[in-house]
């Protein structure tokens, strides 16, 4: 009875905590809060390795410089000696007539270990007196070897110990970019002498007009500072190549607003040989002294057959156009309160190449080389008809 007592027991016990353990799991499913939905955990960031720590450290020198300062101040070690500080004596008159020694200054750069310094022309124009200043320290009276007033370019040469003449490097504008690096270094306001200036390439193919009222092409823009005294410096990129020279600034004050402009090293490079050698660079051309930029309203006006075009005034006597039949103005006309002059060829092209403007006429003829030939497009009463034509040397006006 009593083994029957305990085996029922135990049954009863076995059941009790069997129902215990399945309500509890019953209970569980149906109380317990329902598991959360997919989740996104962020991988955290890897352990910096041995070598991304080696990058990080090859951006920033033992002098705690990174690489972008690093090169502008090898640029600058590298050229700095190349500038030079030119100072220039004028006479001016003065208000009662009487002649005044004037002093004026601007900034070059070496060019050879002959003694070349390359410079504006606006800097040395009239001077009775050059000086250049090299080393920061040592002056010797310099000569102009060669001078262009159209790209405001001059040669100076100086008689200097070698080891004062460190050449720059000329570089390449044809394939600069916008946002590009720019560094100019100068001698603002004749007493700062090499000053350098940062910023960046802020437009290209821009056109100034030179110092002879003719349009110079391809000019650079640039916001680094160019004050008076920087004519004539060097404009490097990051591997202080020279890009171009510093030759003028658009401000209302005279100072620097951030628009500065500098002759690309290309076109120094094609006008550098003849400077050197003829003391001239002999600009090409096809021999129109005057002509009118047709407008619309002036071919209404005249009754002229196009809209666009050079309406030929005057050419040069036996200049290439006018040794091949060009023809220039044959009389007078009042148009409106003004005499203009009618009749000429009306040029259209050269070479296929559209021409509306004085401008486009003269920067196409740059482009050209002395005795190369070229095709001139002109219109004579009504009919078309095409010439060809050597370039010859423009005279000097």
């Amino acid at each position: 009875m009593t083994k029957r007592l305990s085996l029922f027991f135990l049954l009863g016990t076995a059941l009790i905590l069997g129902g215990c353990g399945q309500m509890a799991s019953f209970v569980a499913v149906a109380t317990a809060t329902p598991p959360p939905g997919p989740t996104w955990t962020p991988t955290p960031p890897p352990t910096p390795t041995a070598l991304s720590a080696a990058n990080q450290s090859a951006q920033i020198d033992a002098q705690g410089l990174d690489i972008a300062e690093r090169r502008v101040i090898d640029a600058y070690n590298r050229v700095a000696p190349s500038v030079v500080n030119v100072t220039t004596q004028v006479l001016r008159r003065g208000f009662f007539f009487d002649v005044i020694p004037e002093e004026g200054a601007g900034s070059g750069f070496v060019l050879d270990g002959e003694g070349h310094i390359l410079t504006n022309f606006h800097v040395i124009e009239g001077a009775r007196q050059i000086e250049v200043t090299l080393g920061g320290e040592q002056t010797f009276p310099a000569t102009v070897v060669g001078s262009d007033p159209r790209f405001d370019l001059a040669v100076l040469k100086v008689d200097a110990p070698a080891d004062l003449l460190r050449p720059v490097e000329l570089g390449d504008s044809a394939t600069l970019q916008v946002g590009q690096r720019a560094i100019a270094i100068g001698n603002p306001f004749g007493q700062f002498s090499r000053t350098l200036t940062t910023g960046v390439i802020s437009a290209l193919e821009r056109t100034l007009e030179g110092q002879d009222g003719r349009p110079i092409s391809g000019v650079i823009q640039t916001d680094a500072s160019i004050n008076r005294g920087n004519s004539g410096g060097p404009l490097l990129d990051s591997n202080g190549r020279v890009i171009g020279i510093n030759t003028a600034i658009f401000s209302p004050s005279g100072t620097s607003a951030g628009v500065g402009f500098a002759v690309p090293v290309d076109t120094i490079k094609r006008v550098l040989p003849e400077l050197l050698e003829l003391g001239r660079y002999r600009h090409p051309y096809v021999g129109i002294r005057y002509a009118y930029s047709i407008t619309p309203g002036l071919a209404q006006s005249l009754e002229l057959p196009v809209q666009s075009g050079l309406l030929l005034v005057q050419l040069d006597r036996g200049s290439p156009l006018e040794s091949v039949g060009g023809r220039g103005a044959q009389q007078e006309a009042i148009l409106g309160n003004r005499r203009v002059y009618v009749g000429g060829d009306i040029l259209t092209a050269i070479n296929d190449t559209p021409i509306a403007t004085v401008e486009q006429l003269q920067l196409l003829q740059e482009q050209q080389e002395i005795g190369q030939e070229v095709t001139v497009s002109l219109l004579r009463n009504g009919e078309a008809f095409d010439v060809v034509v050597a370039l010859t040397e423009e005279p000097s006006r």
